[in-house]
């Protein structure tokens, strides 16, 4: 993952800052999602990796995208199929997503609890979070009863496990120690 990561990364990056440059995000960001649907398409995974060349593979993905790619966009396939990096478009999609919520200072917050919350502990989590992290949170809540109690938060790299599972797990872990 991380290998795909670092091929996917400076595509991620070039095409965010030229949507920037551009004031051109949203048509972007659109663009990036629909190529990476395109490329899990079973028949196009074929056509990938397939002994055509760059110039074919490019031809035949702009042809498929037909009115969901721009000029700058079809240049950026052409660039990344010259590369012989379009089978990475979904992670590209993903860290260009990821720089859009860093850039408009969002991130998403993925809440999974014990029990379904209420209008107002959601309220009140955002809030508290929204003040920790320093952006606009958009929450995504979901209920695992396996929990039993508590709530396992997820924000990017941040994760604060408030679970009974979880507490029984560090207070195992330091009666080990």
């Amino acid at each position: 993952m991380s290998e795909l990561t670092t091929v996917a990364r400076p595509y991620a990056r070039a095409a965010f800052e030229f949507a920037v440059d551009n004031n051109n995000i949203e048509a972007w960001s659109e663009m990036l999602l629909f190529t990476a649907e395109v490329v899990k398409n079973p028949t196009m995974v074929k056509i990938l990796t397939s002994d055509k060349t760059a110039q074919e593979l490019a031809k035949i993905f702009i042809n498929v995208c037909e009115n969901q790619l721009d000029e700058n966009g079809q240049n950026f396939i052409k660039t990344m199929a010259e590369n012989g990096r379009l089978s990475v478009l979904p992670r590209v999609a993903q860290l260009f997503a990821d720089l859009e919520d860093e850039y408009k200072k969002q991130i998403d917050v993925i809440i999974v609890s014990a029990y379904a919350l209420s209008k107002k502990q959601k309220d009140e989590l955002s809030q508290s979070l929204e003040k920790r992290l320093a952006r606009k949170v958009n929450l995504n809540c979901s209920i695992d009863k396996t929990l039993i109690a508590g709530m396992v938060i997820t924000a990017g790299d941040l994760v604060i496990d408030s679970t009974a599972k979880g507490q029984l797990a560090r207070l195992s872990n330091a009666l080990q120690s």
